[in-house]
């Protein structure tokens, strides 16, 4: 197996496309693909409503390897982007570990329960403790169990490492420390 028929979660833009992307990803190609959405006030002709909109505007991740993706973009999707980092051996395209984006995928599908998104910067984990939730809607997730500014009380903050963090409140009965081992 090559690197690139290796199955990855790919961070992808797809600027202003969200719902075409959901469509056609959803669609015949039949990709594994995740937007995180969360629920807005929208006004339309003087009626507000509750919308289900995307929480990272532009932002898709497609579970697939590198050769399906490049096919879908050259039968119609040419429209979704891969996002790169640079580094010293030249441009690396932006993916998440299963893990990582497990527990990301668990909390931020959960729309009936308040979360925050942060961009990497804004939020310090260093200053938390690493903890696994056990029971209720989000358990098996780890994070990191931490105050957050502008919040009254503690919160679970889940990391997609160098693309965005998302916090949410959570029962401290239901956490587990993790103890690390050094």
């Amino acid at each position: 197996m090559t690197p690139d028929d290796q199955i990855l979660w790919y961070v992808m833009r797809a600027y202003k496309a969200e719902k075409k992307a959901e469509e056609m990803l959803s669609g015949d190609r039949g990709l594994e693909f995740f937007i995180a959405k969360q629920y807005a006030v929208r006004e339309y002709h003087g009626v507000k409503s509750k919308y289900l909109v995307p929480a990272i505007p532009g932002m898709v991740f497609v579970r697939a390897s590198h050769n399906q993706i490049v096919e879908f973009k050259q039968h119609g999707g040419n429209f979704l982007q891969f996002v790169t980092r640079k580094t010293q051996r030249g441009p690396e395209y932006l993916t998440v570990p299963d893990s990582q984006m497990d527990n990301f995928i668990k909390v931020a599908s959960r729309y009936d329960i308040e979360t925050t998104y942060f961009s990497p910067d804004e939020v310090d984990l260093g200053a938390g403790a690493r903890v696994r939730i056990l029971g209720g809607p989000f358990n098996g997730v780890t994070g990191v169990f931490m105050r957050v500014k502008g919040k009254r009380n503690r919160r679970l903050v889940v990391q997609l490492e160098g693309i965005t963090t998302l916090a949410t409140e959570i029962a401290p009965d239901l956490i587990e420390v993790i103890k690390e081992n050094n």
